[in-house]
């Protein structure tokens, strides 16, 4: 007679703590991932553990060219010439944040919290990592003003991101011998913004030339190419608004300080809050008190000299676009950034990868959580950086949009 076995088919709703993790990780570095327009690009360097925080970058300068230099006289051996190197160093920084849950919440809401949180704590450090690379991007680019204009705050509204615009920028960079990427043939790149993106697709030379890319097979976020260059859209591109916009609300004579006639905005009040940043009155440029430059509760501005205004003179910042010569008001304006290999690099420590989900279930605080009711979940940028290694081969195309 046959001996039967029993098996325990008893399971258990809670999966354990080290699945779960597995699985958080997964959906955090998959959304971080899809964020990272601006970082997929860049020169990758990792720092070995255990050697500091800073890792430098070295790029040989080409020899010069010379008809009259290189030539030989016949049994004279000429003077060597020395290798130069240019050097950038970078310094790696940690960032982070996290979503901290109760066991009342996790028993009881409609939502799968945790696995969102992973979600979101994904997408938010993705998108930190694109604006890291981004702003450095900006920070460290050549400058070329659309429509020919010599400043920001001169370019028209009517100029817009043109594949003329773009053949203005490859040119600048092939004189700089800037070297293309050669992924799908020899190109540069150019990532703008939507609004950017639908001036450019409304270009008739765009319409009748552009090579648009198979999406199943693209880079994420390439729209097409044209000229040698790959263009990408990114939902992150930088615009720049203008903060303030006010008037003075009073008088003054010789004074240090104002008040502004209009409630500001959130955006205006940072503005103002930040000691040293510019500001117009009128047509005369002056600059924030290095110490509480501004007091919310009496909506009082303090200036680093003392200066005599009139009421209703317009106070305005020129952290945008073109500036409207009767209202002050000022347009955004739209940073496209068309780049070669290697003009920037992004670093982290080698075999940590740049993002790391951390999960403390509940009760492993010890007596800090003594009833074992709050449990969290973040996410750390590890250690992380970008630099720009050659501001040559990046240009940073300003532009009015649509």
């Amino acid at each position: 007679m046959p001996v039967l076995t029993t098996l325990n088919t008893t399971t258990s709703s809670t999966p354990p703590t080290a699945w779960n993790k597995e699985f958080y990780d997964r959906k955090l570095l998959e959304r971080a991932v899809t964020k990272t327009i601006y970082a997929q690009f860049a020169q990758k360097r990792n720092i070995p553990k255990n050697n500091g925080k800073t890792v430098e970058f070295r790029r040989y300068s080409p020899f010069d060219v010379s008809t009259t230099k290189l030539e030989l006289t016949e049994g004279v051996t000429p003077s060597s010439q020395a290798i130069k190197q240019t050097t950038v160093n970078a310094t790696v920084k940690q960032y982070g944040a996290y979503v901290e849950t109760s066991d009342l919440l996790v028993l009881t809401a409609y939502d799968p919290v945790q696995s969102d949180a992973a979600d979101l704590l994904g997408e938010q450090m993705g998108t930190l990592v694109d604006w890291l690379n981004r702003d450095e991007m900006i920070s460290g680019a050549s400058a070329q003003y659309a429509g020919g204009a010599l400043s920001k705050n001169a370019i028209a509204t009517t100029s817009k991101f043109t594949l003329e615009e773009a053949r203005k920028a490859v040119t600048t960079l092939r004189k700089a011998k800037a070297r293309p990427f050669t992924d799908g043939g020899e190109h540069f790149k150019c990532i703008l913004s939507p609004d950017q993106a639908y001036d450019l697709q409304s270009d008739s030379t765009w319409k009748e030339i552009a090579v648009h890319v198979d999406p199943s097979r693209s880079i994420s976020g390439e729209i097409g190419r044209a000229y040698g260059v790959a263009f990408y859209l990114s939902t992150e591109a930088k615009v720049d608004k203008q903060s303030v916009l006010n008037a003075v609300n009073a008088n003054t004579s010789s004074s240090t300080s104002f008040v502004l006639k209009n409630d500001p905005s959130d955006a205006a009040v940072e503005y103002l809050s930040t000691p040293g940043n510019k500001i117009m009155i009128g047509t005369t440029e002056y600059t924030l008190a290095a110490t509480s430059p501004y007091a919310s509760a009496t909506k009082t501005v303090t200036l680093s000299a003392a200066a005599s205004l009139s009421a209703d003179a317009i106070v305005y910042s020129t952290d945008c676009g073109h500036i409207d010569s009767s209202t002050k008001a000022g347009s955004d304006l739209h940073h496209a950034l068309i780049f070669g290999a290697d003009a920037y690099g992004n670093i982290d420590i080698a075999g940590s990868g740049a993002i790391k989900m951390i999960t403390k279930p509940a009760g492993s605080a010890g007596t800090a959580d003594p009833l074992d009711q709050r449990s969290t979940i973040g996410a750390k940028i590890l250690a992380y950086t970008v630099k720009v290694l050659n501001s040559a081969w990046l240009i940073d195309i300003m532009t009015s949009v649509s």
